[in-house]
């Protein structure tokens, strides 16, 4: 496909006219809804009406990519999701395990939990590529602890490639797919999410603390689906939950003290606020779902009846399925099923939305709390600054950020930044 520079500019002018009527019309409806109630929406779903020109951007992104006019191209078109559909099926992929090291750098992976996995660090816009035996990686809730699991082990480091605090030789769990790790603020120990089993790894022993084995059941097996686990940030307490089991609170040695039930169909996520003062726990019903919010700092005992309206717990959000998030010393950023990361407070008050498309699989932000990275399963790494203003007109949220920009890791083609 070759272009003139008139086509070029009718090309542009079409994406931009459309792009930003689209962002326009989906932000009116949705403040309308939130303001005066979604059923006395009467309008048509605004709709994106660009796809018929996705595949001449998708030629021209590959050319400014090899021609290193990167920056005038995103000028001239500011990103989307909608239009590119129709390509993710066949090049999309998980971004997943998305760590802050320092300053303007990350380490993230690239591929599921089932697949082979390939590891890279960014440091501003420069990819490296890491090592292939890499098949996870984590970063312990506090002192910057990192662990790397490879050729059948976990080795942790203080900071990233730092010098070894220890050594975790793999048995029991040696070709488990590797959902999530977490390492211990001091590096000893280790919270393993599999779809076969959660663990806590220590030099001498793999135990499983999730899911909880039925002694009758002759048949019984580990195998779980969203299976997910996090644990509180001093590293006291640790929560477990999956698609059949209420989230379960344990202790930093993995003994059950209490069980929070859920309020929609299925426990998908949890995460501690940053201060430990808050477990927030979702479940999910289709790509719904509901998030509520319990005291933590004394979780002993704690029971939440599932499905039962209760002053022991707050409504956090009514609307999200969450698949990852964070916590800042402000609010949560959580990242749904439909494209959206969102920040809401411990009250349930959601501070701002931004929407980047498809499924969000995992986000991580700078120490100073002014840059974020989400990964999605598009195959998109966005990179946004945050409250530094919008960059264009295209944007769909009430979220004043800043798309630095988003590298695409699509199937069997180069990577390419937008």
């Amino acid at each position: 496909m070759k272009f003139t520079d008139k086509s070029k500019e009718n090309i542009k002018q079409e994406w931009n006219l459309l792009g930003s009527k689209y962002a326009f019309d989906v932000n009116e409806m949705v403040k309308f809804g939130e303001t005066n109630g979604w059923e006395n929406w009467k309008g048509e779903e605004p709709k994106d009406e660009r796809d018929h020109l996705a595949d001449a951007i998708y030629q021209l992104l590959k050319e400014a990519n090899k021609n290193n006019t990167v920056t005038q191209f995103r000028n001239d078109f500011p990103p989307a999701h909608t239009p590119f559909i129709k390509f993710l099926q066949d090049k999309g992929q998980s971004i997943a395990q998305l760590h802050f090291i320092t300053e303007q750098k990350i380490v993230f992976l690239v591929g599921t939990a089932y697949q082979k996995r390939q590891a890279y660090l960014l440091k501003n816009d420069t990819i490296t590529e890491l090592d292939d035996a890499i098949s996870a990686i984590g970063k312990s809730k506090k002192n910057n602890v990192f662990a790397i699991v490879s050729n059948h082990k976990i080795v942790t480091t203080q900071g990233w490639q730092g010098e070894i605090i220890a050594t975790f030789n793999l048995e029991k769990t040696k070709d488990l797919g590797i959902t999530e790790l977490t390492p211990f603020n001091d590096g000893h120990k280790i919270l393993l999410t599999t779809s076969e089993g959660i663990y806590i790894i220590s030099k001498d022993a793999e135990n499983m603390i999730h899911p909880v084995p039925d002694l009758e059941d002759e048949e019984w097996e580990s195998d779980m689906d969203m299976e997910n686990a996090t644990i509180s940030n001093d590293n006291n307490y640790i929560v477990v939950g999956d698609q059949c089991s209420d989230h379960r609170v344990l202790d930093n040695n993995g003994v059950e003290i209490g069980e929070v039930g859920p309020q929609s169909s299925y426990p998908d996520f949890c995460l501690f606020s940053k201060n430990d003062h808050q477990l927030i726990t979702n479940s999910c019903h289709f790509y719904n779902g509901v998030t509520i919010g319990v005291d933590a700092t004394d979780l002993k005992n704690i029971n939440i009846t599932a499905y039962e309206e209760s002053e022991d717990y707050t409504v956090i959000d009514d609307g999200m399925r969450v698949y990852c998030g964070v916590a800042t010393s402000k609010y949560y950023i959580l990242g749904d099923a439909f494209g959206y990361i969102k920040a809401i407070d411990t009250s349930g008050n959601c501070i701002w939305k931004y929407f980047l498309g498809s499924t969000i699989t995992s986000i991580t932000i700078s120490d100073d709390e002014n840059t974020l990275w989400i990964g999605s399963a598009s195959g998109m790494l966005h990179k946004l600054q945050l409250d530094k203003g919008l960059r264009d007109n295209h944007t769909i949220g009430n979220g004043n950020h800043y798309e630095e920009f988003r590298f695409i890791f699509w199937k069997e083609e180069s990577i390419m930044k937008w």
